[in-house]
C-alpha cells in the first residue's frame, strides 16, 4: 500500500503543480475581469499580461528574478528591505492595469490574493481573495463575489498621499463612498477582516516607490 501511494503521489505531482500554476494565472486574470477555465488560462495570461516585474522596496527591478516564480510565503519571512515584490502589468479593454499579489494572516491560517489597480495606480479595478482555513460562513466569505465587489473603485492612497490600502471596517457607514479607503466588514468575521486590511496595507505600501517612479515618468497620474 505504501509503495502504491508513493507511486501515485509521485506520478500526480507534475499534474498538481501544473494545475496550481494555471489557477494562479486564473486568479491574476480575474482581478481585471477576465474569467476563464484552466485550459484557456495560459493563452489569455500571455495575451493580456504584457510585463512581469520583480521589484525591490525602492521600486527597482531585480535582475534574474521571475515575478511569477516568487513565493510570497517565503518572502514574508525576510525583512521587507530584502523581499521581492512581484508586479504584473496587464493590458485589457484598451487600458493598462497594475496587479500585485497579497499575503497575510486570517483568524486560523494564511490568507492571500491579488489586487488590480487601474491606470492611475490608485483606483481598484478588482480583487480576489483566498484562504487556508477560515471559518465557513464567516471568514471564508472573503472568497465570495459579493465581498470582493465592495473593493471595486476604492482608492489605495489616502488624502495625505500615503498608501493605506482598503480597510475592512466593522460598523462601516460610508455607503458607496469610494474615497474613504474603507469597505463594510463581514458580520462575525472581524479578525479575518482585520487580516485583509493589514495584508493590503503592508503589501501595497512597498509598491509606493515604484508607483512614484512611473508617476514622474508621466505614465500615470496618481491622485
Amino acid at each position: 500500500v505504501a509503495v502504491t501511494l508513493s507511486f501515485t503521489a509521485t506520478t500526480l505531482s507534475p499534474l498538481q503543480k501544473e494545475n496550481v500554476r494555471k489557477e494562479k494565472m486564473q486568479n491574476i486574470l480575474s482581478t481585471i475581469g477576465i474569467q476563464t477555465d484552466r485550459d484557456s488560462a495560459e493563452e489569455l495570461f500571455n495575451k493580456h499580461i504584457t510585463k512581469q516585474l520583480a521589484l525591490n522596496q525602492n521600486g527597482e527591478e531585480k535582475d534574474g528574478v521571475i515575478a511569477f516564480d516568487v513565493d510570497l510565503a517565503k518572502e514574508l519571512s525576510k525583512p521587507e528591505s530584502e523581499q521581492t515584490f512581484p508586479m504584473y502589468i496587464a493590458n485589457y479593454d484598451g487600458s493598462e492595469h497594475y496587479i500585485a499579489p497579497l499575503r497575510g494572516n486570517g483568524l486560523w491560517d494564511a490568507i492571500w490574493g491579488y489586487i488590480a489597480l487601474k491606470n492611475d495606480a490608485n483606483t481598484v479595478k478588482g480583487v480576489v481573495f483566498d484562504h487556508k482555513g477560515e471559518t465557513a460562513g464567516l471568514g471564508a466569505e472573503i472568497t465570495t463575489d459579493w465581498f470582493q465587489e465592495r473593493f471595486v473603485n476604492e482608492k489605495i492612497y489616502n488624502d495625505s498621499g500615503q498608501v493605506v490600502g482598503v480597510e475592512v471596517k466593522k460598523g462601516y457607514s460610508g455607503g458607496d463612498n469610494k474615497s474613504d479607503n474603507a469597505v463594510d466588514a463581514i458580520s462575525g468575521a472581524t479578525i479575518t477582516g482585520d487580516g485583509v486590511s493589514k495584508m493590503m496595507e503592508e503589501r501595497l505600501k512597498n509598491y509606493k516607490a515604484y508607483f512614484e517612479k512611473i508617476k514622474k515618468s508621466g505614465k500615470v497620474a496618481i491622485r
